[in-house]
This record gives C-alpha cells, sequence and structure tokens, in this order.
C-alpha cells in the first residue's frame, strides 16, 4: 500500500519498505505543481526513491542550492551572475543549469474586463503606475487594482527585468505569496490585473499580448511559444550544485524524456523538446 501526500510537500512511503535514496527539490512556487507532478509519477515508478517537493520561490531554492539543504533548485528565472559566484565558493562549481520546461508568463483580468489585449509598454506603464484607469487602456471608467508576487519569486524578478525594463514596480501593487493567490484575487476583482504562470489561469481571463502598438497580440498557446510569437515567454529551470548520477541523473533524465516532458503538457506549460 502506497501513500503520497501533495502538498507544498511531496512524500512517499510503502507498506514493507523505506526508500533507499532521497532526493530534495525546493523553489519556484511557479513550478512547484509541476514538479509536484514529476515526483508523483515518477515516485510511483521508482518505489526505491523519495523526491521531496517544496516551493517558497526561486530565490529561496537558489539560497537552498547554496547553503547545501536541497539537492535540486527550481527556479522560473536563470540565476544570476552573483549567485553563481556563492556557488563557485562554496563548491568550486558554477552549478548546472537544466532547462526543464517553458511558460508563457500570462497578464490576467477579471473575465468580465472588456480589454482584451495590451502591448507591453501598456502592462509597464500599468505596473510603473503610469496608467491607473481602465478607461486608458480601452476599458471601463475604474482604477486599475494591480496585484503581483513578493520578491523573492522568479516571476518577479524575471518580469522587473523582461517587461518593466528594470524599474520599480508601482507602490500601490499588491503583492501576494504565490501564482494560486493572485489567481484567486484577480478572479474576485473586476478592476484587477495579475500576472503569472500559464498552467495557473483558471477562472480568470487571459490577455493577448503584443510586442507594441503596431504588432499582432498573441495568447500564451504551445503553438504561439513554440513559434516565439509570444512575447513574454521563459524557460523553467532546474539547478544542481555539480553534474547529477545517480538517482538524481535518472529523475533529471526522466523528466526530460517523452514521458516527462508529457506531463509539462498536461500540467498546462510547455514542453522544452
Amino acid at each position: 500500500m502506497k501513500k503520497i501526500l501533495l502538498a507544498l510537500l511531496v512524500s512517499v512511503s510503502a507498506f514493507g519498505f523505506s526508500g533507499n535514496e532521497t532526493i530534495t527539490v525546493k523553489g519556484s512556487d511557479t513550478m512547484v505543481i509541476l514538479a509536484q507532478r514529476w515526483a508523483e509519477v515518477y515516485m510511483s515508478k521508482h518505489p526505491d526513491v523519495t523526491v521531496q517537493v517544496t516551493g517558497g520561490g526561486s530565490g529561496v531554492g537558489i539560497s537552498a542550492l547554496i547553503n547545501g539543504s536541497t539537492d535540486i533548485c527550481n527556479s522560473s528565472r536563470p540565476m544570476k551572475s552573483s549567485e553563481r559566484d556563492k556557488l563557485k565558493q562554496r563548491y568550486n562549481s558554477l552549478g548546472v543549469e537544466i532547462k526543464a520546461a517553458k511558460d508563457g508568463l500570462s497578464i490576467y483580468t477579471s473575465q468580465s474586463n472588456p480589454v482584451s489585449e495590451l502591448s507591453i509598454d501598456q502592462i509597464e506603464q500599468v505596473y510603473t503606475g503610469k496608467i491607473t484607469n481602465w478607461k486608458q487602456l480601452g476599458g471601463n471608467d475604474s482604477k486599475i487594482i494591480v496585484y503581483g508576487r513578493e520578491n523573492s519569486s522568479g516571476t518577479y524578478v524575471y518580469f522587473k527585468d523582461n517587461v518593466l525594463g528594470g524599474a520599480d514596480f508601482t507602490s500601490t501593487m499588491q503583492s501576494l505569496p504565490g501564482t494560486a493567490a493572485v489567481v484567486n484575487a484577480v478572479a474576485k476583482d473586476k478592476n484587477a490585473i495579475g500576472f503569472g504562470g500559464a498552467a495557473y489561469a483558471k477562472g480568470i481571463k487571459i490577455i493577448k499580448v503584443k510586442e507594441d502598438a503596431n504588432s499582432t497580440a498573441y495568447l500564451p498557446t504551445e503553438e504561439n511559444i513554440k513559434a516565439n510569437l509570444y512575447p513574454i515567454s521563459r524557460f523553467l529551470f532546474m539547478y544542481t550544485k555539480s553534474r547529477p548520477s545517480g538517482a538524481m541523473k535518472d529523475y533529471i533524465d526522466w523528466i526530460l524524456s517523452k514521458e516527462g516532458q508529457d506531463i509539462v503538457t498536461k500540467v498546462g506549460y510547455f514542453p522544452v523538446k
């Protein structure tokens, strides 16, 4: 009899034996539902391996990799050079980067919002506080309620670097601890806007995004991601301190296999192969 617990912690126990190998995975909340599914399926096929998954944010996962408290870090942004330098100082290694999935970083609004598409510039102006009313975007004459992620989030960092051009978020943004919380808040507020991973987009409207005012707007679909048409797609990464071996290598190889990448699609992200 096997019992698999899924929350922010994934573990397995089985009647009659205990796992011989344990792999710890920590980091991105964007990736946690995907990492949980990978762990669940892999452990069902490899009862001698326990995969423990926790979230907390990409920054938390990277810190855990540096201090040695996790085997694998999940991150929705690339590691910074300063973080790699810390790995080098401690382990004499710059770490190993594995592109595990792709994501269309999505812009969420209420399903009742009449606005259907936005340019990168318009999104930047909303999130830096230059545009504050939906009327300025062709919508209702209502104040825009801005939701986002906390600064330990890789999604926060990616959005700041690639959408805001490094500018600071507006002081009126309500920062929430997880993409699910952002989706929940936006779904309940007809004047809200939020951002996060494509796999979480349930019960809300996804806005089409275009490079500029004269470009075609696209949804973050698999077809558009593959064709590099959606302007804010990104890789979702796994990081290890050094080249994986043993059970950890087998696990990562399986994630990159057709079976592991099929799970990426089922969860709502996009395969790298």
